[in-house]
């Protein structure tokens, strides 16, 4: 029975187990006290009929023998009638132990349930928030100082780390253009430089690039990661609003014509024959026009020449689909599936170009993220890869709001 009981605690919420621990103790409690009642009862019962000094005459003899057994009779019935009534008394009590404990046990857990349900509600974007738990100085105050505590030391982090963001873009940037600016004036002398300076100048160049948009890719998934959301607005037919609806067809048929010298240098062939204009979302249309040309940047550049592209955004009535596939050699699902983190690639083959930086899908994993979705990475059985993001769907406006969409962005490759 212990053993029962013990699995059954395991195995349930904690107001349940508080509450079967409440009837257990209620119930033995009642289990105690009904038969030490019977036992009492018993001891009685078994008390013998003092002996009379004077003899007796046999019928008065059998006239007593009567009475005993009578007596007898009744204290029998009167036993039952208490077993009954103890086991009736019995099950009662398990009915209100376990009502009560049930009470006693959600009084016991509603704080727990209110710290639970504040916490649930802090998130990167109200850090400042506290829970503030009023009462005495006990556990459950204790817990939740910690917590806001906590929440305070977060606070700190996160803004120590925007602050970081924030400096460094602009300390960053600012040495690059001056050496930007010191490779142009040193090749626009009016005499003719040497040719290794021109080399030189032309790998600086291409380094500055490579660095500029490694610096570019840190900070959309800086401002990905950390509510970059909240301090957006796009134009819609309406005005500006906060989160605009938009179509992520839309956004990656711009995403593939923007690249389409790319996709020609390599010649790729594009199918766009899954896109579905009637699929819709909302957020950010510049963080989400970088999240699909993310996408075609890591299927052009990690593509083999003649290879081909497949792109499609099937849709339900909760989610819509972003699908990006691409041919090729076959991949390890295990290094496929780190590809989402920052500075992940695969093999030196993959990234021989050395025009990604590592961040691609990592910003697409990040403002998926943002929007209430995720990114899935899958190697292709047949060979190359296959990524999906699925994002909340929203339905169609009735007048279709206008989106001004961006240029699109220079991708920040694999």
């Amino acid at each position: 029975m212990t053993t029962l009981v013990r699995l059954a605690l395991r195995s349930r919420p904690v107001r349940l187990r508080f509450t079967l621990l409440y009837v257990v103790l209620f119930l033995g409690s009642a289990v105690a006290l009904l038969a030490l009642t019977n036992l009492l009862a018993g001891a009685n019962n078994t008390e013998s009929v003092p002996a009379h000094i004077q003899p007796i005459p046999q019928a008065g003899q059998q006239r007593i023998h009567d009475l005993e057994t009578q007596l007898s009779d009744l204290r029998t019935a009167q036993s039952r009638q208490l077993l009954m009534g103890s086991l009736i008394a019995l099950v009662v009590m398990a009915v209100v132990s376990f009502v009560l404990g049930n009470a006693v046990a959600g009084r016991v857990l509603r704080p727990l349930r209110t710290i639970t349900a504040a916490t649930r509600r802090i998130s990167a974007e109200n850090l400042h928030e506290r829970l503030a738990v009023p009462g005495p100085a006990d556990e459950v105050k204790n817990l939740a100082d910690t917590i806001d505590g906590l929440l305070e030391r977060l606070e700190a982090s996160f803004a120590a780390q925007r602050g970081f963001v924030a400096n460094a873009s602009h300390e960053l940037r600012t040495p690059l253009a001056t050496m930007r600016a010191s490779v142009d004036v040193a090749l626009a002398k009016p005499e003719p430089p040497p040719p290794q300076t021109v080399a030189l100048a032309d790998r600086l160049r291409t380094e500055l690039d490579t660095v500029d948009r490694l610096l570019e890719g840190l900070l959309v998934l800086a401002r990905a990661q950390h509510g970059a959301l909240a301090g957006e607005t796009y134009l819609t037919a309406g005005g500006p609003v906060d989160r605009a609806p938009l179509s992520p067809a839309a956004l990656v048929s711009q995403a593939t014509t923007a690249r389409a010298g790319d996709i020609a240098a390599k010649s790729l062939t594009v199918d766009d024959t899954g896109l579905q204009r009637a699929a819709w979302t909302e957020g950010s249309v510049t963080l989400l026009s970088r999240l699909a040309g993310n996408l075609i940047d890591n299927a052009i550049v990690h593509n083999e020449d003649g290879g081909w592209i497949r792109v499609a955004t099937p849709a339900d009535d909760a989610t819509v689909r972003l699908i990006v596939e691409t041919g090729g050699r076959k991949l390890d699902p295990e290094q496929v599936a780190r590809l989402g983190r920052p500075f992940q690639r695969l093999t030196a083959d993959r990234t021989g170009s050395g025009t990604g930086s590592g961040l691609g899908l990592s910003i697409v994993a990040a403002i998926a993220a943002a929007h209430g979705g995720r990114l899935d990475l899958h190697a292709r059985p047949e060979g190359g890869l296959r990524a999906t993001v699925t994002l909340p769907s929203a339905p169609e406006a009735g007048l279709r709001a206008t989106v001004s969409l961006p240029r699109a962005p220079e991708g920040d490759g694999g």
